[in-house]
């Protein structure tokens, strides 16, 4: 083996090619030079620079870490024997602080096992002295490059975290805003209904309150259904505007103390469809005008004004015709006085799976029965 005192004045041998310095581009990057024996730091700190390079040398792997510590370096180019610290140490210690920065081993004493183990502690190159200027040029042009390239993508790393971190925010931000103006909206939406309510009922002093009752009752269900908040929501304001047909039927039939005659009747029958044409361009962020449509159908088909049966009515609707039925009947009427809420219970008993949703008779039955339910006071 050739040791160090054996090397000539610089462990770089004349090149053995004319190839011009230009087949080693490299970036403005900066090399430190580690070697306990001057010559060789001299020498190959001169050849680096010349090929473009910034530069440093240290003669020990303590003085390296303080060059080191002070700030960033590319590539380091160290004997694997110093004094002290070995470079293989030196080697290990900066994979562990700067995993980053690449590591060129050198030696005059050449072995299988010292090559396998810069290798292992993760060496970029390994260069057995003396060696070609165009070997070490070519070795650190590649480490350069490497580096270059890591640096590249531990950038575009950080910019896509970063990126992903404002888009997040922006998303955030968006949602809030677009949360806010849909809540004013369905704020706005819902006084708009409670107008509409009110309008009704101011024509039917008999039946004041019966739009908001039913609201209540028909919300109560759907949570006791487990709705989701939107179909929770859509039953309640549906259920505050389920009459707002009525306002097209003439006031003496709405409070007619009697039986009404067939004609009358078809009037007073027609309320779905009329207060479904009255919503039908608003752009309400619930299904109520279908909600106001099918309240009336029944699951037989022996409802009005369309027949229809079982899953052809929506959810909405067949749980509003439960709360519907049951307010009318336990609530004066110009024609009858209140039945109580026994027998309403009773008829939707009576009606469940035949004509009212067994569901929603279930949960309405167990709200009075269980839970002590009473119109005005559930919010």
């Amino acid at each position: 083996m050739t040791s160090h005192s054996e090397l000539p004045s610089s462990a770089l041998r004349a090149p053995t090619s004319n190839a011009p310095r230009s087949e080693f581009p490299v970036p403005r990057s900066k090399v430190l030079v580690v070697d306990d024996e001057r010559s060789i730091r001299t020498t190959l700190r001169a050849t680096l620079s010349a090929a473009g390079y910034d530069v440093e040398t240290a003669e020990d792997a303590r003085q390296a870490q303080e060059i080191l510590a002070k700030g960033e370096c590319d590539v380091v180019v160290s004997d694997i024997v110093l004094p002290g610290v070995s470079g293989v140490d030196l080697l290990k210690a900066i994979r562990r602080a700067a995993p980053a920065v690449q590591v060129i081993m050198m030696t005059g004493e050449p072995t299988v096992e010292t090559a396998a183990e810069v290798v292992r502690a993760g060496a970029a190159d390994y260069l057995t002295k003396p060696f070609p200027r165009d070997a070490a040029l070519r070795s650190v042009a590649n480490a350069a490059k490497i580096k270059e390239l890591d640096d590249e993508r531990r950038r575009l790393a950080d910019e896509n975290v970063a990126y992903q971190r404002d888009l997040e925010r922006l998303v955030q931000e968006r949602t809030r805003k677009m949360e806010e103006a849909l809540g004013n909206w369905k704020e706005a939406t819902a006084g708009t209904i409670l107008a509409m309510s009110s309008a009704v009922e101011s024509r039917d002093p008999y039946t004041a309150g019966h739009q908001q009752r039913v609201a209540d009752l028909g919300r109560a269900i759907a949570r006791e259904l487990a709705l989701s908040e939107d179909e929770i929501n859509a039953v309640y304001y549906a259920g505050l505007v389920h009459d707002l047909g009525k306002i097209g039927v003439p006031a003496e039939i709405l409070t007619h103390p009697g039986k009404l005659c067939s004609e009358a009747m078809s009037l007073v029958r027609k309320h779905p469809q009329a207060g479904c044409r009255i919503l039908e361009k608003v752009g309400f962020p619930w299904p109520i005008g279908r909600i106001i449509l099918e309240h009336h159908e029944r699951l037989d088909g022996s409802g009005y004004p369309q027949g229809l049966s079982g899953e052809q009515i929506c959810k909405e609707a067949r749980i509003l015709a439960v709360a519907d039925v049951v307010e009318a009947m336990v609530s004066h009427r110009p024609y009858r006085p209140a039945l109580g809420i026994a027998a309403a219970l009773a008829e939707i008993e009576a009606g469940r799976a035949v004509k009212y949703d067994a569901a929603a008779v279930q949960a309405c039955v167990g709200l009075y029965r269980e839970k002590g339910f009473e119109f005005g006071t559930v919010t």
